[in-house]
């Protein structure tokens, strides 16, 4: 299943095989092999590499629940204080929410091995219905997944721009992020609420956004957590406008059966005494 993933995700027997150091024939001898245990076509050729067939998707989508359950497994039978967590975090938050919980957890449990996946917000979910992240740190879970949120903790989206830059932001240029991302999908709602059409830009990432608004190129949408000390030192500024700033609390989200060391970092991160300011609130199901 690792093998065949791995072709799914580069379209590519040759590719594959280099990431998995095993020789081509190896690989394509592994996908033969689970083709013929299915008794279904999963890769067809396509122009000059191959793609996977509608039954390749499906069966691409279990492995990897499959996979990552072994993982989860793995981790489910170890001592919560000498397991794995596997934290997936959005940008925003990885640099301004996760960083002093997560050294305070680390001093706390040295041997914990953490990972960490940063991510667009509807990778992230994705990674966690699939069982490959433990607990992620985003904005509200999409709807009828399962996924359960276990924490809050408060913050706005505010617009920003630099001094003398955004005398006007219903016209100035929209900085956005990349698609995928929660706050670009809330920036355009914002747009359409205001009935408004402005120049946008996509800049993918938080850093180049940011970078962006500080040097005029326009303004964004972002949050508060992100922009505190440029406010306070005159790189940016508030713009007024309808509607913001906008209540959007950040989430501590798992699976409905958390591992045993997410369970404990869950702990650890609504623990004001451990994590201060920054810790988040238990939320009641």
């Amino acid at each position: 299943m690792e093998t065949f993933l791995a072709v799914a995700r580069h379209n590519s027997i040759r590719r594959a095989a280099a990431q998995l150091h095993i020789t081509e024939a190896a690989a394509s001898a592994a996908v033969a092999h689970i083709e013929k245990q299915l008794g279904a076509k999963l890769i067809a050729k396509s122009g000059r590499g191959i793609a996977l067939t509608e039954a390749g998707r499906v069966y691409a989508e279990y492995c990897r629940s499959i996979l990552g359950l072994m993982q989860e497994a793995q981790a489910a039978v170890r001592r919560a204080e000498t397991g794995r967590l596997r934290i997936g975090v959005v940008a925003t938050a990885g640099e301004y929410v996760l960083l002093r919980p997560l050294v305070s957890f680390r001093d706390r449990y040295p041997d914990i091995e953490v990972g960490l996946s940063i991510q667009p917000r509807d990778i992230l979910f994705l990674e966690l219905l699939h069982h490959e992240t433990d607990l992620v740190i985003a904005g509200r879970p999409p709807r009828e997944t399962g996924l359960v949120v276990r924490a809050r903790r408060p913050s706005r989206l505010v617009v920003v721009g630099a001094p003398g830059h955004c005398a006007d932001p219903l016209t100035a240029t929209w900085l956005l992020r990349g698609h995928g991302s929660g706050t670009r999908e809330t920036t355009l709602a914002l747009l359409d609420r205001l009935q408004i059409r402005p120049p946008t830009l996509t800049l993918g990432s938080h850093g180049a956004v940011l970078a962006a608004a500080r040097e005029g190129l326009g303004v964004t949408l972002i949050h508060s957590d992100a922009v505190e000390n440029d406010i306070a030192t005159g790189l940016l500024e508030l713009p007024p406008v309808d509607g913001t700033p906008l209540d959007r609390p950040w989430h501590a989200v798992t699976t409905r059966t958390p591992t045993p060391a997410a369970r404990l970092f869950l702990g650890h991160l609504t623990d004001p005494d451990r994590v201060g300011a920054a810790a988040f609130r238990a939320h009641q199901q």
